[in-house]
């Protein structure tokens, strides 16, 4: 060998000795990372791997700088979430792993929140892409980095986890950009407890949490009320302020009549959220609740949604602050209480729940004070809750009824009217039975209205489901869903061969928002067979021209019997004076978008006087319309049955949309000008026989009265019920006397 060759093998050979050299003084510095074991995962983004799978958009991008290529995150939208997403799979055996990564964070300023940052957001998930409650370190920025910085974080994978979802993100940051370059996770021996910091975190975390609720559990037994001065009485400073409750401040005043003072949460401005707000701790083993308190409302007004109201919220958050998976109803009011008055609630509380946020609200009423006192809440024995709450829950069940397809094989026949009669595209006549199924007027989500529908069918033998709804829902935030209730109502009746009629639940005049709303229904239903329009439910305090042909509708200047069911805001807007559209043209409407389908018109007195119609009233139909019928609204305060519908059911078919009586007499009229159902339901029935009305009995819910349901079961009223479904199964009645 040569003195050259000998000379570089020699060199070869010290150089090898000095890397072995360094690598055992790593390994002294950081034992760790000298057992790494296996890279999971590496991207430098300069073209090759995976590189090419990450997200490309104005947001997101691929940057060069310098030669270098990296990932790019920019806001460009305040407040907007920007968010790169990865899945990194853990392979069988990994017990720990070391994430080393370079950054670079420019121009950052921070969202509204503290937490409004970047940061590099991950979890675990299982097999089964279940997320796990132990999480990766979430390491963050809450300001600029200075120019590129390396890191690095180890952490144990906690058993079961077979993904880590990667998301790097400026998180609804005002404005900046988040630069990620080198990523890299590699496989490291399990780290041991005393040497984790995520382990020591969550250690740390659990004492303060039993420190907690042991703090809680003090208060409760000094207090017996994990609420404490809840009547607001001990102010040991004198400063104005009860003792354990906030500044008077914002709408919250704590004032004093006599010798009692309370809480007062006041709005005056529309749209303007008060609220009151505290956070309590639940001490250890605490499995349900209860909430009692006073209660008082004045000069209330609600707002423009179903919940702008008063109302004390609750949310119960385990010890990360997130909601827990039961949480608390909010009790509410949408009327004025001027007397104080105690109200409970009670429920459950779940094992993980540590905190309940206590927000008593005006929730962006128009106005209005709520007046708060003698707030308590107690532990309470969670046997005789956690029974009902399995009780209703069976009953959802039993109440519940799947939707269906629609089987148009099954579908009713298109009727057309006929002379007085109502008869099927085969000349057939058809003579409908059926039942007001109530709820979608007051409640936009409904109350069983599919399994009244099949029990009225399938079980009473109803072949005509009257179905009222309200304009403002359906066009309303949820109109979508509650639009395909309403469709599945209808399909699942014809379905069954039975028509549905879809009544427009509103009072007084047709306005001009109806014709919108039937417009839209009639495009939606037109030429359905089994589907009617009821284009007003009760008409009423105007002339039969108005009626008709539409003009001018004055104020309001008193309380009709319709106000019962509306709120404090549509009684408002009911009252005003409008330019009425008549009943002509809400059936123009309907046939102006092609809709064909039989209409019901209601006469006046709340659709019980029909006489106009013989009198130069009658509504005019289109050549290619199915003709109308006309509605009289029946109850046992209404006399004059001859010349108010019977003349005119001579002429033309009669529907009798809603009828009935209960034992339980009106308290919005003298109970002496209602006749008694013993006496006045037989020869009801009996009349619709005789001249074969077409009638669907009020009501097929067991809170609407004249109510046919004594409960959920579908108990039928023995004094209403019963009856209606007699006559249903061929029973037959006979008329003593006319009314």
């Amino acid at each position: 060998m040569s003195d050259i060759n000998l000379h570089r093998l020699t060199l070869f050979c010290s150089m090898i000795c000095c890397l072995i050299g360094f690598n055992q003084l790593s390994a002294e510095q950081q034992p760790t990372t000298s057992n790494i074991q296996k890279v999971l995962f590496e991207e430098d983004f300069q073209g090759g791997g995976a590189s090419g799978d990450w997200p490309s958009k104005d947001e997101i991008s691929l940057v060069y700088e310098d030669g270098n290529r990296f990932l790019r995150l920019k806001s460009i939208v305040p407040g907007k979430m920007v968010m790169a997403y990865k899945e990194i799979a853990i392979e069988p055996g990994v017990e720990a792993i070391r994430f080393t990564w370079n950054e670079r964070v420019d121009g950052l300023v921070k969202g509204e929140k503290s937490w409004f940052d970047a940061r590099i957001m991950m979890e675990f998930m299982d097999a089964d892409r279940g997320k796990l409650s132990i999480k990766p370190p979430n390491p963050r920025n809450s300001k600029d980095t200075g120019g590129w910085v390396e890191n690095s974080l180890e952490f144990n994978v906690p058993a079961g986890a077979h993904v880590i979802k990667f998301m790097p993100a400026l998180f609804n940051v005002k404005a900046g950009t988040y630069d990620i370059d080198n990523i890299s996770f590699q496989q490291i021996p399990k780290i041991p407890k005393e040497e984790d910091p995520a382990y020591q975190k969550r250690q740390k975390a659990l004492e303060e949490v039993r420190q907690r609720r042991e703090k809680a559990g003090k208060t409760l037994e000094e207090h017996g009320s994990l609420i404490v001065n809840g009547d607001f009485q001990t102010d040991s400073n004198s400063d104005g302020k009860p003792d354990h409750w906030g500044k008077a401040k914002g709408g919250i005043s704590y004032p004093t009549e006599g010798e009692n003072t309370f809480m007062r949460i006041e709005s005056d401005k529309p749209g303007e959220m008060v609220m009151y707000y505290t956070k309590i701790d639940i001490p250890e083993g605490v499995e349900a609740l209860e909430l009692s308190w006073d209660w008082r409302t004045s000069n209330l007004k609600p707002g423009l949604q179903a919940w702008h109201d008063a109302r004390i919220m609750m949310k119960l958050l385990d010890s990360s602050g997130k909601k827990t998976d039961t949480q608390p109803s909010a009790p509410y009011t949408r009327k004025n209480r001027e007397e104080w008055r105690s109200y409970s609630r009670q429920f459950l509380v779940t094992e993980d729940a540590l905190t309940l946020e206590f927000m008593p609200t005006l929730f962006e009423v128009e106005r209005g004070t709520m007046d708060l006192d003698n707030i308590q809440l107690k532990p309470i024995e969670a046997g005789v809750l956690k029974e009902k709450i399995a009780e209703k829950k069976a009953q959802k069940e039993r109440m519940h009824v799947d939707a269906e397809l629609a089987n148009k094989d099954n579908w009713p026949s298109e009727l057309h009217v006929s002379g007085n009669r109502l008869v099927d595209s085969e000349g057939n006549d058809v003579w409908l039975q059926g039942v007001n199924v109530a709820s979608l007027e007051w409640n936009q989500y409904g109350e069983n209205v599919l399994k009244s529908t099949q029990v009225a069918i399938e079980e009473w033998g109803a072949n005509v489901i009257r179905l009222p709804v309200k304009e403002s829902y359906w066009f309303g935030p949820q109109g979508e869903q509650y639009k395909e209730l309403i469709n599945d109502v209808i399909t699942f009746a014809a379905n069954r061969g039975a028509y549905v009629v879809l009544d427009l639940h509103r009072y007084r005049a047709p306005k001009p928002e109806y014709v919108l709303f039937w417009q839209d229904a009639a495009t939606i239903y037109k030429n359905h067979p089994a589907v009617i329009f009821d284009l007003l439910n009760e008409p009423h305090s105007t002339s039969w021209e108005v009626w008709r042909n539409g003009g001018d509708i004055g104020k309001k200047t008193k309380q009709a019997d319709e106000d019962a069911f509306l709120t404090e805001q549509e009684k408002e807007k009911n009252a005003k004076a409008f330019e009425s559209v008549g009943m002509q043209g809400l059936v123009d409407a309907v046939r102006g978008v092609g809709a064909n389908n039989v209409v019901v018109v209601g006469g006046l007195d709340w659709a019980y006087d029909l006489s106009g119609v013989l009198n130069g009233f009658a509504i005019d139909d289109t050549p290619e319309g199915n003709g109308i019928m006309y509605s009289t609204h029946v109850y046992p305060w209404k006399k004059g049955w001859q010349r108010k519908f019977l003349e005119v059911a001579e002429k033309y078919p009669i529907l009798v949309g809603e009828v009935g009586a209960d034992v339980n007499k009106m308290n919005w009229m003298p109970h002496d000008a209602q006749e008694d159902a013993e006496t006045w339901v037989p020869d009801m029935i009996g009349l619709i026989q005789k001249y074969k009305l077409n009638w669907t009995a009020w009501c097929f819910h067991p809170k609407a009265s004249p109510r046919m349901l004594l409960d959920w079961d579908y108990t039928p009223t023995p004094f209403w019920g019963e009856p209606v479904k007699e006559a249903f199964e061929g029973k037959q009645f006979s008329v003593d006397k006319l009314r």
